[in-house]
């Protein structure tokens, strides 16, 4: 147990929300099972982010599914690095991306894919879709497999 609170500093602690974009509160831990395939899904109902042209709030369920690899998220800084969005001006569509290359950057997944359902504004709803496989491997065919069949 004392390995993982050296990994981690957000868990157990007073929660401290940024005002802005802040994908330095990310933390990432050991993967205990790194030779099994499984999946691990975030649903994340209370999204916010600003339109960078109105200011206005836009609102979604963010929806994060991985397969990982070494390491993985933790679910607190996942949810303070989300809220961090709140303030921040970005298009449904760049949100998707930015935290799909962040949890990249973080964990190095086999494969991540990232959903926005963003609630309608204007009569039009979006629903953003972002995915990665690792190059080179099975991964990568799952990913072009999955993005090619999206409904």
């Amino acid at each position: 147990m004392t390995e993982l609170k050296d990994q981690l500093s957000l868990l157990g602690r007073k929660t401290e929300y940024k005002q802005d974009y802040a994908p330095e509160v990310l933390e990432a831990f050991d993967n205990k099972h790194p030779g099994n395939d499984y999946w691990v899904r975030f649903n994340c109902p209370e999204f916010t982010s600003l339109c960078p042209i109105t200011g206005q709030p836009d609102f979604a369920e963010i929806r994060i599914s991985y397969i990982p690899d070494i390491k993985m998220v933790e679910s607190k800084s996942l949810k303070l690095y989300l809220f961090s969005f709140r303030n921040h001006g970005a298009f449904h569509e760049d949100c998707v991306n930015i935290i799909m290359k962040d949890l990249i950057s973080l964990m190095n997944p086999k494969y991540i894919e990232v959903t926005g359902i963003f609630t309608p504004r204007g009569g039009i709803s979006i629903y953003p879709y972002a995915n990665y496989g690792r190059s080179g491997t099975k991964y990568e065919a799952m990913a072009e497999q999955r993005l090619m069949n999206r409904e």
